[in-house]
């Protein structure tokens, strides 16, 4: 096995670690939205918080290796490389600048409720339009920087991509983002 061949392994094991994770906090957006209490709540949050963690080893392990194989096979004036490239600094900007504070403000929203029933703070940022947007548009991006990556498109084809994918994953952020209606209380009457 030669030495692009190890790289490219290890950009798609940095792409598995940004989906995993991706996967990781969409499971704990969904278990958020439908808490009732902080302790229903707590312990989601706590696992998004600690899953965050690896989206700048992803980011950083794309890039790396990115880097290698267009030093060797391509160029940096390759038009759907500038658009990944392009692609890792937003995500890097919407990960921490937006999801990280939106995640931040619900965090204390969670402790200053205190136990019991989520007050109307925290319920309203387990459905943080923002939050959800990044959460389901990130990965929407960077399936269109794949498709690019797989068929070396013109620079503006590969920007078409990765807003078709984010578009997608905003629309089911969004509507999935919305505070879900109070289950009804199934009454039950004593067996006879």
């Amino acid at each position: 096995m030669d030495t692009y061949h190890v790289v490219l392994y290890i950009h798609f094991i940095s792409l598995l670690i940004g989906f995993g994770a991706g996967a990781v906090v969409a499971v704990c957006l969904f278990k958020l939205r439908s808490a009732r209490t902080v302790a229903d709540a707590a312990p989601w949050g706590m696992l998004a918080g600690q899953t965050e963690r690896m989206f700048p080893i992803a980011i950083l392990g794309l890039f790396g290796s990115g880097a290698y194989m267009t030093s060797k096979v391509w160029t940096w004036g390759t038009g759907w490389i500038d658009v990944a490239i392009a692609v890792l600094v937003l995500l890097m900007v919407q990960g921490a600048g937006v999801a990280g504070r939106r995640a931040h403000l619900l965090k204390h929203a969670l402790q200053e409720n205190g136990p019991g029933p989520l007050g109307a703070t925290a319920k309203r940022l387990t459905c943080d339009p923002a939050l959800w947007v990044v959460s389901f548009a990130n990965p929407g991006m960077v399936l269109g920087v794949m498709w690019a990556m797989t068929e070396k498109p013109s620079t503006g084809i590969a920007v078409v991509a990765v807003v078709v994918g984010y578009a997608v994953g905003a629309a089911l952020a969004l509507r999935f983002a919305r505070v879900p209606a109070p289950a009804a209380e199934v009454a039950t009457e004593p067996a006879a």
